[in-house]
């Protein structure tokens, strides 16, 4: 088969948010519950290139995780990053910490397949919910 050199610019920049509220259950396992769809890629893939998650109360220390799910499995939950929201005590006089996952960056975004759907949790609940951002361009 011939390949095409016409570069797949992107065609649609999206931004998403979710905010999760329960402790995730089951993460040792391919079956997750408590975890909530942040982003999903178009049909021709995409590339996200931010995610950070926010507090909105005061927070103890909990571990955040990304999940991929993917279009042909859609109840196979893989765990792919996790980044550690420190503990915060919310105050007027204070600037809400943003917790950035790392390994997603412009210049090192996460390529996802067609269809592709990525999933956020948190393993310490939090009543008022953990606000996670993502920003992604489908190609």
């Amino acid at each position: 088969m011939a390949k095409t050199f016409t570069a797949p610019f992107a065609q649609t920049y999206k931004t998403n948010a979710a905010a999760v509220t329960a402790a995730l259950t089951g993460i040792g396992t391919s079956a997750v519950t408590g975890a909530v769809l942040l982003a999903t890629a178009g049909t021709n893939g995409a590339l996200v290139t931010k995610v950070t998650a926010i507090p909105r109360a005061t927070v103890t220390a909990a571990s955040l995780v990304l999940f991929l799910v993917k279009a042909s499995a859609p109840a196979v939950y893989n765990l792919i990053d996790s980044e550690l929201m420190a503990a915060y005590t919310l105050a007027a006089t204070t600037a809400i910490p943003e917790t950035a996952f790392g390994n997603i960056a412009p210049t090192t975004p996460l390529r996802l397949e067609a269809g592709d759907m990525l999933y956020v949790g948190s393993q310490v609940a939090l009543a008022a919910g953990i606000v996670f951002y993502a920003e992604q361009a489908d190609l």
